[in-house]
């Protein structure tokens, strides 16, 4: 990902999570690009008020959608109100992501993509080539 496509995504992060922080009261240090080599999250906030939001897909290297990066910043951005994953925190979380659908800022695919479904397998008519499995038989004593 080129410096240009970065610059892009964080000047429309920070916009975004501005107009959000805004609208919640939260405050928070800065937004930043988290480092290249790091593919085990999707973002962190610390508790200084950085947020750090992964822009690169963990294998392609190609920029996330940036659906997906607004999703990780709202969860980022409900962490500086609730700095666990708690009860309040996914309420609070709800609650700021349905404040990004109704602005406009969080479009999330609306519909899935459906997928026809696949055929029921054709039953097996070949003949079994396997002998039947003998039952078993009471054991004669006498």
């Amino acid at each position: 990902m080129d410096r240009t496509t970065i610059r892009m995504l964080m000047d429309s992060l920070n916009r975004d999570a501005e107009r959000i922080a805004r609208h919640f009261g939260l405050s928070y240090r800065s937004i930043e690009p988290e480092r290249a080599n790091v593919t085990s999250r999707y973002g962190i906030c610390y508790s200084d008020g950085v947020i750090k939001i992964r822009l690169r897909h963990a294998t392609t290297g190609k920029p996330l959608k940036y659906s997906s990066l607004v999703a990780t910043l709202c969860h980022e951005l409900a962490h500086l109100r609730h700095f666990n994953h708690g009860l309040r925190f996914r309420a609070f979380n709800q609650q700021v992501l349905a404040y990004a659908r109704a602005q406009g800022i969080y479009r999330p695919r609306s519909e899935p993509v459906e997928r026809p479904a696949a055929p029921p397998p054709a039953p097996d008519l070949r003949p079994s080539r396997r002998p039947p499995a003998a039952r078993p038989s009471q054991l004669e004593l006498f």
